[in-house]
């Protein structure tokens, strides 16, 4: 998965969620799923960080 999908179906759910498409039945998982989500985003951006610094710290 890359981060922009991720963030496109974090947009979708937030959709879902303005909208008040959601059954209560779907909500509980796709909440669940948003978490998850979210959680790779982080792990991603941190990553993406450390690689950016690892590099500027290699000019040194």
């Amino acid at each position: 998965m890359t981060y922009e999908a991720a963030m496109g179906e974090l947009q979708d759910i937030v959709d879902a969620l303005q909208e008040n498409t959601l059954g209560i039945d779907d909500l509980s998982e796709r909440l669940q799923r948003a978490a998850e989500l979210i959680n790779f985003c982080r792990q991603k951006l941190r990553s993406t960080e450390e690689e950016i610094q690892g590099l500027f710290s290699d000019q040194d």
